[in-house]
């Protein structure tokens, strides 16, 4: 395996979350003021769900964290059912005590997208920046929404999105119009992601499998956005048997 990637295997999509959960409940656990990074998309569901449980079981509180979101579709209000604040709002932040003021996500009605991106980076300095931020994986192995090419040391920014990416999300599970998925989005860039102190990746399924090879097995190179993790001091990829079924043993 390439780089400093640690790989953890599990059985199921389950064990996939509860393990990513069992991560940041010991994080806030230890550092009741911790920054932690958050993803969106349909393989986090499960983590938010058993971070969610695990909170109220075990009493560990959110109240002093603060957290930072990956990206928004540019153009969506917060109000809108298919963007991240509200996918946030409705799949975590309801069912945690974090405090609303402390849980940024990107504005995508923002009328200078340039100025509120550099208000994002400032904001993660002027905190000291992520302790801990959960990652998912595009099947062409994108990051947030920074696309094959983008640059190791890119940070937030407005983004086209692939004609990939605009497909894969619009198979129904969240627009059910292709024509109404976005066509650009506010995403944080790789060296933004690089910053953070530790990253988890999850990945499950079969479709996950050759984007998961190229980032761990294959070169170092922005046409896999998620191999520019490789030399992280601190990054795990926690993965199903079938996203990781092409790594080499």
């Amino acid at each position: 395996m390439a780089g400093n990637i640690k790989v953890v295997v599990c059985k199921s999509s389950d064990e996939v979350a509860q393990k990513a959960a069992g991560m940041f409940i010991e994080q806030v656990r230890n550092k009741p003021t911790s920054v932690l990074g958050f993803a969106t998309g349909s393989t986090p569901e499960k983590t938010y769900a058993e971070i969610a449980k695990l909170s109220k079981a075990e009493k560990v509180s959110f109240a002093k964290t603060i957290s930072f979101n990956l990206d928004e579709y540019w153009g969506l209000d917060g109000d809108h059912d298919q963007s991240y604040r509200f996918f946030m709002n409705d799949k975590l932040f309801k069912s945690i005590d974090i405090r609303p003021w402390n849980a940024h996500v990107l504005n995508g009605k923002a009328k200078f997208p340039e100025v509120e991106c550099r208000a994002y980076e400032d904001q993660i300095l002027s905190v000291g920046g992520v302790d801990l931020w959960v990652l998912g994986i595009g099947n062409n192995g994108h990051i947030a929404f920074n696309e094959p090419g983008s640059p190791v040391d890119s940070r937030t920014r407005l983004v086209s999105l692939t004609q990939s990416t605009i497909d894969a999300n619009s198979d129904g599970r969240f627009f059910k119009d292709p024509a109404e998925v976005p066509r650009c989005a506010l995403s944080t860039g790789i060296g933004t992601i690089r910053d953070a102190r530790r990253l988890v990746l999850l990945a499950t399924g079969a479709k996950k499998a050759d984007a998961i090879a190229k980032a761990v097995d294959g070169a170092f190179t922005p046409d896999v956005p998620a191999s520019l993790l490789q030399d992280h001091p601190d990054c795990t990829f926690i993965l199903d048997a079938d996203a990781a079924s092409k790594l080499k043993k």
